[in-house]
């Protein structure tokens, strides 16, 4: 019977799957054909990773759909409901770290940026730099669903104070930080801590969760921008600083 239960409609998520990745299938024949021409042993390396591809977002999804989100949910709803409901926040910027650190798009975001800034910006600085980003946003998201505050007041100032970063900020940085906010908001945090945000939000009283517990992916896509545009601050600092020492000698 668990397993019924774990794999219901999991005809469905392999379908949606399969109609999401055929665009890319068909467009990646039609290269083939006119325009790149692999040999015949790179596609076949290419097929099985497709194979592999497939499968693995159809168990991914489904595990998001019996697991993640039910006990993101449940999580929400049991710290919410407490007395001392404040503890979500805390435990908001550890989970938003976490699932950061955990977060397979940011671990490629990362070995491209060191590679193409040949090692100048390391993946280990990249991704701590991003993960206490992202765990002040949830944090962030927290206060915001205890207070019942509106999302304006938290993106407009900060989608301003990014502007004015980006003034003060390494040039290297802009594009990279914009960047992070889009691949910060993977299927980890969108699954999980979303799920959590929605649950704290229906369990507090006089909350709508369609209108405070909705918007945390928001500050998720702002968070990097701001602590990777200060991390570019920083790096410009160190540049003058040795471009000083060497002016000295």
């Amino acid at each position: 019977m668990s397993g019924i239960q774990i794999f219901s409609g999991f005809s469905y998520v392999v379908a949606e799957v399969f109609f999401a990745l055929t665009p890319l299938i068909i467009l990646a024949v039609v290269f083939q054909l006119f325009f790149v021409k692999l040999p015949k042993e790179k596609l076949f390396t290419i097929f099985i990773g497709l194979i592999i591809t497939f499968i693995g977002l159809s168990l991914f999804l489904q595990g998001v759909k019996v697991g993640f989100l039910p006990v993101g949910e449940a999580m929400g709803v049991a710290l919410g409901s407490k007395s001392y409901n404040w503890i979500v926040i805390p435990v908001g910027f550890v989970l938003g770290f976490f699932a950061t650190f955990a977060e397979p798009a940011v671990r490629v975001l990362n070995s491209e940026v060191e590679k193409a800034s040949s090692g100048y910006i390391p993946q280990q600085i990249m991704l701590y730099t991003l993960s206490i980003g992202v765990g002040f946003a949830v944090a962030a998201s927290m206060f915001r669903i205890l207070l019942g505050l509106p999302l304006w007041y938290f993106i407009v100032p900060g989608y301003l104070l990014a502007l004015i970063l980006i003034k003060f900020s390494n040039r290297t940085f802009v594009a990279i930080a914009f960047d992070s906010g889009g691949v910060a908001t993977g299927p980890m945090t969108v699954t999980f801590v979303m799920a959590i945000a929605i649950g704290v939000a229906s369990s507090i009283e006089g909350r709508d969760p369609l209108l405070v517990g909705f918007g945390m992916i928001a500050l998720v896509a702002l968070a990097p921008i701001l602590s990777v545009l200060l991390l570019g601050i920083l790096y410009g600092r160190k540049e003058k600083e040795n471009e000083q020492q060497i002016n000295k000698l």
